[in-house]
């Protein structure tokens, strides 16, 4: 499988994302406008938002694609679906609850399979969520060490309102569908929309 090793303050530089909302608490610090183009072109910009959302959350580009697919299919706006959808895979919400300090890091420990759903284990990062679903860090996993220093970590992160986190037993509840307001992030997603459009 693909593994971007690009350092990610470098990447979050060149799409102009913070890299707190990657999880990591460092800052750059370089020019961010340094080196940068004045004008950028209608279709730089749509690949831009493209490639940012594709990279905060760790998506290849043919999953992205399918994704997008998926969210054609539903009721509402395209892009914001493709937001909701994005934000109700395991390993984003591994991540929004505090059970990682990144993403990749949620999508790695979801792979290992210390979560369940519902009482049952998924060791699939892109499986999607459900209002209602239960998400739970497994019995073994909770006397970890490793889970108990991420825990300490990301204590002051701020959980999204459509889930409801119980931090002392580990486990979040999906209260509503997330969308665009929820988000920590900007981003265009009509300009998404636009290039897939064409």
């Amino acid at each position: 499988m693909a593994v971007n090793r690009k350092p990610i303050l470098k990447t979050c530089r060149e799409l102009g994302i913070s890299p707190a909302v990657m999880g990591v608490s460092r800052e750059t610090k370089r020019n961010p406008n340094a080196g940068k183009r004045k004008k950028v072109s209608e279709y730089g910009m749509q690949l831009n938002e493209k490639q940012k959302l594709r990279f905060i959350y760790g998506v290849l580009e043919g999953q992205f694609r399918r994704i997008y697919e998926d969210a054609k299919k539903m009721d509402g706006q395209t892009g914001e679906n493709l937001i909701t959808l994005l934000e109700l895979r395991l390993d984003n919400v591994a991540f929004r609850m505090g059970m990682a300090l990144t993403r990749r890091e949620a999508r790695q420990l979801v792979t290992h399979g210390h979560f369940l759903v519902n009482g049952k284990r998924v060791d699939i990062p892109s499986y999607r969520v459900k209002v209602g679903d239960v998400i739970a860090l497994s019995e073994k996993s909770k006397k970890s060490e490793k889970f108990k220093q991420i825990i300490e970590n990301v204590s002051d992160r701020l959980i999204p309102t459509w889930l409801d986190a119980d931090k002392a037993n580990q486990t979040a509840k999906v209260l509503r569908v997330p969308v665009k307001d929820d988000l920590d992030y900007e981003v265009e997603e009509h300009l998404i929309v636009e290039l897939y459009s064409k």
